[in-house]
């Protein structure tokens, strides 16, 4: 399991006052800052704990803080999780009532990106049976600007600031809908942020030149902006966003009437010093609801050793709980709890323009229900540390976007893929393949690299396809190399044309987008002419995601005994 630290006073909104990617001040990754403090009757919680070190703990056991500890505190980004993923499965909650229009107002709608059109990735090409996935970006707002929100926890001094997205986690669907897979990223992670336009004022933010953490993408354009610096960093094409804030997570934890949850012992979190959530339970498993359900998922003084990985454990097991209790519960079956269920889930969402209407959220629930519970993947991106913040690890977190890009179960269910059957020797003489070259090798990052469909043409045919051209036309940029044919009469065509350039017989696609063998270059293969073994071919996820599975239903919290009675 990742490293992970817990500490450090200073607050996400100081480094938009710098300017700077890195703040002046250490803030390890995990951070509960002023703006993120437990609520408390003494005030928020701003303590400056080391990184992994253990608080003033519950009364009666008061002694000095323990030594340091290094643990994963970065899945910390799944603080709303458990409620924002279940509020993607209420829309059947939202059928067939009378006052349909009523709901339909009560939803609040944005514009799905704020980013330029050029910025975007391609959509998906849909599978054989015509099916595309679904990417849906999750977003935790830290808004203190009601008093609703207010009251729930954080600084006085945060009321009237820009909002942070302090919880980022993309849900992605299968397109044929047998799998879930369910990435955060953790919102101290430094990126380029892109353009982008706030749909209500106007103003233009222009792209950094350097490194920022994501969570200041809410406040540059609202949720699209979000949208946006996703789509650009990870190449994942965003189909919707919802949204929901500190009141929304109350609101939906009493309609739903209690979520079960379990602890292994008594627990109070709650300091010496009068910090912490304020959690009081007794061991073994409750039902929580309303503001308890609030302090549960914001607890981090009590669980393990008082880091946010102990938190994430949480916030898993509460989502999971969620998820069964939507499924299973036969009391939603009562029309007045459906009733509390529908208005405020719908209350509680800021959502696109395209996901805007109830019908559409049921439409919704309809995919997300179709996914068993233990085909649902949690994952954190992977990362590595930069001084007191985060950077994607290259080729794991690459790899990650990757598997969600093609579509590839995270459980690893469906990785067992047929072998691909040799045909070339059915192909006819290379002289009498046309063949078409596209470039595809530029990146966000990169330029298109010049020439190179001329150079691969003039390589193939030296090996004998003396049709093959270079199609300067299309430029689309690609993150892997393909050769596409356009019908079952051209696969074995397409497959002697991969073979001269060494491509796997697996990079050989049917594809309606073509109109014969197509050689596309992609960003992955930018010089040479011989395509280079690549050691991400795999389909495996990489163990720096720290994977959990979703149906885990005998998971219990460990409580640390120093917030125990």
């Amino acid at each position: 399991m990742a490293g992970g630290r817990v500490g450090g006073p200073e607050s996400a909104r100081d480094d938009r006052q710098t300017g700077q990617g890195e703040a002046p001040g250490p803030k390890p990754v995990g951070t509960v800052t002023e703006e993120e403090a437990e609520p408390e009757a003494a005030g928020p919680d701003a303590e400056g704990a080391p990184a992994g070190a253990r608080p003033g703990a519950a009364t009666p056991k008061d002694g000095p803080p323990a030594g340091p500890k290094r643990h994963g505190g970065a899945r910390r980004a799944l603080r709303w999780s458990a409620v924002t993923l279940a509020v993607l499965i209420t829309g059947t909650a939202a059928a067939g009532y009378l006052y349909y229009q009523h709901l339909n107002d009560n939803i609040q709608k944005a514009d799905l990106t704020a980013g330029t059109p050029e910025q975007r990735p391609p959509a998906p090409k849909p599978n054989t049976a015509g099916q595309t996935p679904l990417n849906i970006l999750v977003i935790g707002s830290d808004s203190r600007n009601t008093k609703e929100n207010l009251k729930l926890g954080g600084a006085k001094s945060s009321v009237g600031a820009a909002p942070l997205a302090d919880v980022q986690m993309l849900v992605h669907v299968s397109a044929d809908r047998g799998n879930m897979s369910v990435v955060s990223m953790p919102r101290d992670t430094l990126l380029k942020l892109p353009e982008c336009t706030d749909p209500k004022t106007g103003e233009v933010y222009r792209a950094t030149t350097g490194r920022r953490m994501t969570n200041e993408s809410l406040g540059r354009g609202g949720p699209g902006c979000t949208v946006a610096t996703w789509e650009a960093n990870t190449g994942v094409h965003i189909d919707h966003f919802m949204m929901v804030d500190f009141a929304g997570v109350v609101s939906m934890a009493d309609a739903v009437g209690g979520v079960p949850v379990c602890v292994d012992r008594n627990i109070y979190s709650h300091t010496s010093a009068g910090k912490g959530s304020g959690l009081k339970l007794e061991k073994g498993t409750h039902a929580v609801q309303g503001e308890q359900a609030l302090q549960w998922l914001r607890t981090r003084y009590g669980f393990g050793d008082g880091s946010d990985i102990g938190r994430a454990q949480a916030q898993h097991m509460y989502m999971s709980s969620m998820v069964r209790e939507l499924r299973e519960n036969a009391t939603l079956s009562n029309p007045g709890k459906l009733r509390s269920l529908a208005e405020e889930a719908t209350k509680a969402l800021t959502v696109d323009q395209d996901l805007g209407s109830v019908k559409k959220l049921y439409d919704l629930s309809n995919d997300l229900r179709a996914v068993p519970p233990e085909r649902i993947t949690l994952a954190t991106m992977p990362f590595v540390y930069e001084g007191a913040r985060v950077a994607p690890k290259p080729k794991d977190a690459e790899k990650l976007w990757r598997l969600l890009r093609e579509d590839v179960a995270l459980d690893g269910k469906d990785k067992k893929k047929p072998k691909v059957k040799d045909i070339s020797d059915q192909a006819a003489q290379p002289g009498r393949i046309a063949v078409s070259v596209r470039n595809a090798t530029a990146t966000d990052q990169l330029a298109l690299v010049p020439g190179r469909a001329g150079v691969l043409a003039t390589a193939l045919s030296g090996a004998g396809f003396t049709q093959a051209h270079a199609d300067q036309d299309h430029v689309e940029p690609e993150d892997r190399t393909v050769v596409r044919y356009p019908g079952t009469a051209q696969e074995a065509d397409a497959q002697s044309v991969a073979k001269a350039l060494k491509i796997p017989l697996r990079r050989v696609k049917e594809s309606a987008d073509v109109t014969g063998v197509t050689v596309i270059a992609g960003s992955d293969w930018r010089e040479g002419t011989r395509y280079p073994k690549k050691d991400d071919d795999d389909d495996e996820l990489p163990l720096s995601a720290d994977a959990l599975n979703g149906a885990d239903d005998t998971a219990c919290m460990k409580v640390d005994p120093d917030f125990s009675w």
